[in-house]
């Protein structure tokens, strides 16, 4: 077995609605289809994403998702490492910077020595790290 590509991420959202607007509004993925889980939840898909998977999923509160995905941690403990950021590359950072002023988001701005990239890091309303790479 060799692995391909990263399938998708899921985030079990403190706030399903506030996280499909940052991920639809601000990051701009698609709202896709999504299979009848008996919990709430929303698939996310890249614009060019013709996948029946989408990219980020959002998992909502409820006995449904613990039932089908386990209980999950409430914060990182000794048990597990703890995820440090998500990250995709991306291009149009002014476009990018006025949607995150416009939801009032803060972000910070680095730029990768020697690799001619630019990353902006902000964080989705669940409280991960979401890293944006463009071209400098």
């Amino acid at each position: 077995m060799a692995l391909r590509k990263l399938a998708h991420y899921a985030v079990r959202a403190k706030d399903l609605e506030a996280s499909r607007r940052f991920y639809e509004d601000v990051l701009q993925l698609r709202v896709g289809r999504r299979p009848p889980f008996p919990f709430p939840g929303i698939w996310l898909y890249l614009d060019d994403d013709e996948s029946e998977f989408g990219v980020v999923h959002l998992v909502g509160e409820g006995a449904g998702a613990s039932h089908y995905l386990g209980a999950g941690p409430a914060t990182a403990s000794a048990d597990t490492g703890l995820l440090d950021h998500i990250a995709f590359l991306a291009d149009d950072w002014p476009a990018l910077r006025e949607r995150c002023r416009a939801a009032g988001l803060a972000y910070v701005e680095r730029a990768v020595p020697g690799l001619g990239l630019m990353q902006i890091f902000v964080t989705d309303p669940s409280g991960v790290t979401v890293e944006l790479n463009f071209p400098a």
